[in-house]
């Protein structure tokens, strides 16, 4: 018996967590990084950037609104990135970007929705779910 369980582990278990654990490193929310949002951008993968700053409080009142959201299981496949409005000029400057508290949703590798400033959840549930 204890070989089989190790048998059906390594075989099963082992590679189904491994397989669960890259599918959720692709998609969540992670802080802004330049490779990954341009591999993910180039494979088609619906993605949201997130400009926030510390010092804002629209974004922090957005801040929970998007962590529930992110959750549901339909935006599962979304990979949100967070860019610090102060620090991300380069990426502000690309995607025309002038206020923090705002949101561009990439479905395809191309831009589909922008919102600033937004905190009423049903119309940010909207704009993420144009990603999909």
């Amino acid at each position: 018996m204890n070989k089989l369980f190790r048998f059906f582990a390594r075989v099963f278990v082992i590679p189904l967590g491994l397989g669960l654990a890259a599918l959720a490193a692709l998609a969540g929310e992670m802080p802004f990084d330049k490779p990954k949002f341009d591999a993910a951008l180039a494979q088609g993968r619906p993605v949201i950037v997130d400009f926030s700053a510390s010092w804002c409080p629209t974004c922090k009142q957005q801040k929970p609104i998007v962590e529930a959201l992110l959750k549901e299981t339909k935006l599962q496949p979304v990979t949100l990135f967070v860019a610090d409005f102060d620090v991300e000029k380069d990426l502000k400057k690309q995607l025309g970007v002038t206020m923090q508290s705002t949101f561009v949703v990439f479905k395809g590798g191309k831009e589909v929705g922008r919102s600033t400033g937004q905190t009423q959840k049903q119309a940010i549930a909207d704009l993420f779910d144009k990603a999909l």
